[in-house]
């Protein structure tokens, strides 16, 4: 039993599409580049308390709420497209696009905050890895945000042709793009929680 289950799970994997297989090892990277510099990031912490006469910034705060949402709105996107309601998937996935958006917007703000407290790259090295580790977070969710914005621009264009909206509807494709799209922003969602929580226990 247990030898016909890892046959299956190598077939899986080998009847993996390559656009999957490349999303799951770029995430394993970013997992283990995340992964290293929230390890040094705790290191370089000289003593415990170092952030304690700072406040933590109340922009990461809410950006953190916004993620959260938005987690729920990108996994609405697949089952409405499965559903067949185009105008639905559109709705979602143009909400999480901007609540992505909104949540960039109030990273800036929470430098902005952190600089005002004199947390820069200039002092301590904790404090440098607080820029570095949610500029690199934000940078990978850049891209999920520009493809978001593409398959909106999609989804515009073939909703005027009810020929081009059943063709849409109908591709097992861009069924998977969809899937790609949701599982990867779940992914960032994540990685920032985890971050949130890392740098909330460092104040």
């Amino acid at each position: 039993m247990q030898k016909e289950k890892k046959i299956h799970w190598f077939r899986k994997i080998e009847n993996m599409h390559p656009y999957r297989t490349l999303m799951y090892l770029g995430m394993f990277g970013s997992g283990l580049l995340f992964f290293f510099l929230t390890t040094a990031f705790v290191l370089s912490q000289p003593e415990s308390g170092v952030f304690e006469r700072s406040s933590f910034p109340k922009s990461f705060v809410l950006s953190s709420l916004l993620i959260i949402v938005s987690s729920y709105t990108s996994g609405k996107i697949l089952p409405s497209f499965r559903l067949h309601q185009l105008n639905k998937t559109k709705k979602f996935l143009l909400l999480t696009f901007v609540l992505g958006l909104f949540f960039s917007g109030f990273q800036f703000l929470g430098w902005q905050e952190l600089s005002a407290m004199g947390i820069d790259f200039r002092g301590i090295p904790s404090g440098s890895f607080l820029y570095v580790l949610s500029g690199i977070h934000l940078f990978h969710l850049g891209g999920a945000l520009i493809y978001a914005l593409v398959l909106v621009i999609q989804m515009e264009q073939s909703g005027k042709d009810p020929v081009k909206s059943l063709i849409l509807l109908t591709n097992p494709y861009e069924v998977m793009k969809l899937d790609l799209f949701a599982v990867y922003w779940k992914f960032m969602d994540a990685v920032w929680l985890i971050l949130f929580v890392l740098f909330l226990w460092m104040f």
